[in-house]
């Protein structure tokens, strides 16, 4: 209002006067700056073209007054620009009193607020509690991740001999909470090392400090890993690798080293709780850093007890020689017949506490059965015992046995006759008084028994009892044998190349044989081996694993050998004689003693072969059951004899006679006398004797 009158005035004076130029200045100042504002359109547009109005005004009134002429005019527009400047000049002021009256324009459209982000709760304030260096330090450490699980560092505590491991004692921020979502990933990236090397621990409530769920005890491990990994100890090695994989669950409790006998014994125990160790053997033998078909590894179980032997040389590839010593039995019967994976010795018997022991002898051909069956033959040789021993055919090894054996012949006749004395024997020794004057079942610790035991032999029993002629009749017998032979001191052994009841075993021969004797299997195929020790009663879970081909090491080398072209060593099987003892319900690994046939055997057997009594002999001679057993069938001994015209019309498989063809081949020739009891019996036959 006060710039007016200049207003007015400047639009007579002359156009080069100064008053005159600075109006025009400061009107074009404000019609430049009110351009420029508009053009920008920022926020508080309008009011900054509000407070250069006057100025854009001011330039408008000099217009129009310079081209409308007399003084009156320039007064009229000097006065509307004074009044309309007193308009706008409240609108135009920035003081903060008069912002509010803006406020009438609409107002800008609210944005939606953001969620908000939950606070972490500050860690309460902790007092200076006096600790150590290593506490602060790791309490920096800690903070600087941000308190993972909102919790703080009471005590951090240092191994002994350790530059990095230590112990660090957690508790809630917030006291009365429980330590949620902490985790080893966690805290390892706080100190910068791996989840392996670090433990978190419950802790307990102590004298003088809380426990529970809101404490936590971390411990970081780095280097003691690292030393384990490299440098693990026995224990350590062991819980690592066996006890992870092989046996889980179990702790190791020490190490033995036999240089003698070339084993070491690893024994270890299982929790109460645990139950029946699970062993894997392929994984046991990885731990080892072993072969599985080296067959250096084997495992003993008793109850939560476990033993682990580890061989330098597989002790089924091994040779024990036969002795004397051996095949003796001992005060309770019994006789070593091999040795077992752990290097116990395997035993059998000739007797129990219920009478005289059978005998089950499985092996295919090669195997080792009649190794075995040998073994026997002289171990019940040693014992007193009087040996009867009849194959199906002719066999070199069983011929040299013969020797020391009462009676030894060969075919399913022979057997069938041998089977009908032992029989008839068991009535007559049924009514044999001992010598208290009373009779006895037969029992080897009392005194006065007026016989000898009896132990048959049955080799290649299957072949003989499948005999179209002697079979029904060998296997009826046999049952019956079985049955009622221990309490008359006969022991039956039978050996063959299956236990299968199809095969030629009735059920009852198969759970008499099985209840009164030490079945030996040896070198099963491992797809029967299921089967075969189901069928001698073997639990499900107590069925072995199928033994290795070979327990000999393969022959290093083999890379340069397919270099040069050159051919692979002959394979060694080895495993004659190896198989499983089955004393109790479970099966275990053996080998047999062996027995050399090229050696003289004489001297694993004893000077005298044992016969029977003269009135056990008499007795059977009165049945007409003692005579040479390779002679032909005699008239009447199968039954009736046919009417010649009736001869033809009889069935080829009728079991009243045998035919003689028949009967015939399976006798070998025994045209020459060789021996002294081929010649003792020539001189019987001859004497009727």
């Amino acid at each position: 209002m006060a710039a007016a009158p200049f207003l007015g005035a400047a639009a007579s004076l002359p156009h080069d006067h100064p008053v005159h130029t600075a109006v025009v200045l400061v009107g074009g100042a404000g019609v430049v700056g009110s351009v420029v504002v508009a053009a920008k359109s920022t926020e508080g547009t309008g009011r900054k073209l509000m407070r250069l109005s006057p100025l854009a005004l001011a330039a408008a009134v000099e217009v129009a007054a310079s081209a409308v002429p007399g003084w009156g005019w320039d007064a009229l527009f000097a006065g509307v620009w004074a009044a309309a400047g007193c308009i706008v000049l409240p609108l135009s002021r920035t003081s903060r009193r008069l912002k509010p009256a803006l406020a009438a324009a609409p107002a800008p459209r609210p944005l939606p607020a953001a969620a908000p982000t939950p606070a972490v709760p500050a860690p309460a304030p902790v007092a200076d509690d006096g600790a150590n260096a290593l506490t602060r330090d790791v309490r920096r450490l800690w903070e600087r991740a941000g308190n993972p699980g909102s919790t703080h560092v009471v005590t951090a505590t240092r191994h002994p001999g350790k530059r990095h491991d230590l112990t660090m004692l957690l508790r809630a921020s917030e006291p009365g909470r429980p330590i949620t979502g902490l985790g080893e990933a966690a805290v390892a990236a706080a100190f910068g090392v791996t989840e392996p090397d670090v433990v978190l621990l419950p802790v307990t409530q102590q004298a003088g400090r809380q426990g529970g769920p809101g404490w936590l005890e971390v411990r970081l491990i780095p280097e003691e890993n690292r030393r384990r990994r490299e440098r693990p100890t026995e224990a350590e090695r062991w819980a690592d690798t066996i006890g992870a994989t092989a046996i889980p669950g179990s702790c190791f409790k020490g190490k033995v080293r036999n240089n003698g006998r070339g084993v070491t014994y690893w024994t270890a125990h299982l929790p109460d709780g645990v139950g029946e160790p699970r062993i894997d053997m392929k994984a046991l033998c990885t731990a080892l850093d072993l072969s599985f078909d080296d067959g250096r590894v084997f495992v003993t179980v008793d109850g939560q007890d476990v033993l682990v032997s580890v061989w330098d040389v597989s002790p089924l590839a091994k040779v024990y020689p036969a002795t004397r010593e051996l095949l003796t039995p001992d005060a309770d019967g019994r006789w070593v017949c091999g040795f077992l994976t752990n290097g116990q010795p395997a035993r059998n018997r000739v007797y129990t506490d219920r009478g005289a022991a059978h005998g089950l002898y499985v092996a295919p051909s090669g195997g080792g059965k009649t190794q075995l069956m040998a073994l026997a033959i002289c171990a019940n040789a040693n014992f007193g015992a009087v040996v009867w021993l009849v194959t199906e055919a002719p066999d070199s090894k069983t011929a040299a046995l013969g020797v020391h054996c009462e009676r030894y012949g060969v075919g399913a006749l022979y057997m069938v006759r041998a089977m009908r004395a032992a029989v008839a024997l068991m009535d007559i020794r049924g009514t044999m008084v001992w010598a208290d004057g009373q009779v006895h079942e037969w029992d080897p610790d009392l005194p006065g028994c007026p016989y000898r035991p009896l132990a048959l032999f049955w080799d290649e029993f299957l072949s003989a009892a499948r005999n179209g002629d002697f079979g029904p009749e060998i296997m009826n017998l046999a049952e019956t044998i079985s049955v009622k032979g221990r309490k008359y001191g006969v022991g039956e052994h039978v050996a063959g190349q299956s236990v299968y009841v199809q095969d030629g075993f009735t059920q009852l021969l198969n759970e008499n044989l099985r209840e009164n004797c030490i079945p030996v299997v040896l070198k099963v195929a491992p797809k029967k081996i299921a089967e075969m020790f189901k069928t001698l009663g073997v639990a499900p879970e107590d069925i072995p694993d199928a033994l290795p081909r070979s327990f000999s090491k393969a022959e290093a080398g083999r890379i340069e050998r397919i270099m040069n072209g050159e051919p692979e060593p002959p394979s060694d099987s080895n495993t004659g004689g190896v198989g499983w003892i089955i004393e109790s319900r479970k099966p275990e690994v053996q080998r047999s003693l062996f027995m050399d046939f090229e050696q003289p055997i004489a001297p694993l057997f004893p000077n005298t072969v044992h016969g029977l009594t003269g009135h056990e002999i008499a007795e059977l001679e009165a049945r007409g059951l003692w005579f040479d057993w390779t002679l032909p069938p005699r008239p009447g001994e199968f039954g009736p004899e046919p009417d010649d015209e009736d001869g033809d019309e009889l069935p080829s498989g009728s079991r009243s006679k045998p035919r003689v063809g028949a009967a015939d081949r399976t006798i070998p020739a025994q045209n020459t006398v060789t021996t002294p009891r081929q010649a003792l019996d020539a001189i019987k036959k001859l004497t009727g004797a």
